[in-house]
């Protein structure tokens, strides 16, 4: 093919791609928090991070902290936020990035989202239990260092999950073009039950399509790739060995661990708390979300009555 034939194929493709994006983000449009509650805004450092906020303010405080992927935010709790604020003043932020928190086109990391989680308790609970899934739960770790908290509830923590800085591939994702299509391609309706399916939920069935819509429109706002393109190029992943973080705390901690999870298996977490010396919670037919599949067992866990341990 001749090399005028090659630029016009590709300036034709760039031209698709450019309007498949506009129809996509046109398409996503306003939408209200998923958890029921009073939505407040918390300024830092420059954003405006969303943060709903449920129950009597006089109970102990409890702060849940979503885990990281292209779809994030504090909808993660749907299944377990409303029973939980019987019994504690819920705070639930959507962290700097994601949900319905602004979205400006920074180099985001995982130093930024651990001085958010600090700032974030420090300034909005006291004597907080803190419940934090995956990534996040490593960041609430190492803000348990410096904040008084009353237990860390963590939901299959980890401290790496890309394998590796890779700044070319966080530079293809933040691409206004190809970067955009590329990241449309995953955080399509296809490509997020995929995601869900292959390691999330041990029965897809448990993803109802209000969830599904709801992943799709706070997917496709304005600035949404940028956060995701710094956790799929793993600029979110801790240097710290969670483990030694947690073995120094002197808090109490609960890891909550899927029996069938594979990007971080049953095996990690039976390290892990041997290491911190922590209590090891483990739900049977789950996978990374206990929390939404379980979401019973799971609030008896943060009550402290749910007696089901593996060693």
């Amino acid at each position: 093919m001749k090399l005028r034939n090659l630029l016009g194929v590709a300036a034709g493709t760039a031209g698709l791609t450019v309007l498949a994006n506009r129809l996509l983000t046109a398409q996503a449009s306003e939408f209200e928090p998923f958890l029921p509650g009073t939505h407040r805004t918390y300024r830092w450092r420059g954003f405006d991070i969303s943060y709903t906020e449920a129950g009597d303010p006089s109970d102990p405080d409890l702060v849940l902290l979503h885990g990281i992927n292209a779809a994030a935010s504090s909808h993660e709790f749907h299944a377990i936020a409303d029973e939980l604020t019987e019994e504690y003043h819920v705070l639930a932020p959507d962290l700097p990035g994601f949900g319905h928190s602004d979205r400006p086109p920074l180099l985001y990391s995982a130093s930024l989202l651990t001085t958010f989680v600090t700032d974030f308790l420090t300034d909005n609970s006291e004597n907080a239990t803190v419940v934090a899934s995956s990534l996040t739960g490593s960041y609430a770790s190492l803000a348990a260092q410096t904040v008084d908290i009353a237990k860390l509830i963590l939901t299959c923590p980890t401290a790496t999950s890309m394998g590796g800085q890779r700044t070319w591939l966080r530079s293809l994702f933040r691409s206004p073009v190809v970067g955009q299509g590329l990241y449309n391609l995953i955080v399509s309706k296809w490509g997020l039950r995929y995601f869900h399916d292959d390691h999330g939920y041990y029965d897809i069935d448990n993803l109802g399509d209000d969830v599904l819509n709801y992943e799709w429109v706070t997917s496709h706002r304005p600035g949404a790739r940028f956060a995701p393109a710094s956790f799929v190029s793993g600029f979110f992943d801790v240097e710290d060995d969670l483990g030694e973080v947690l073995a120094d705390l002197a808090v109490p901690v609960t890891l909550v661990w899927g029996r069938d999870a594979d990007i971080t298996p049953l095996s990690e977490g039976r390290d892990l708390a041997d290491e911190a010396d922590a209590r090891l919670v483990v739900f049977d037919e789950s996978l990374l979300l206990p929390h939404v599949e379980h979401p019973e067992q799971f609030v008896d866990v943060v009550r402290g009555e749910y007696q089901k341990v593996v060693a």
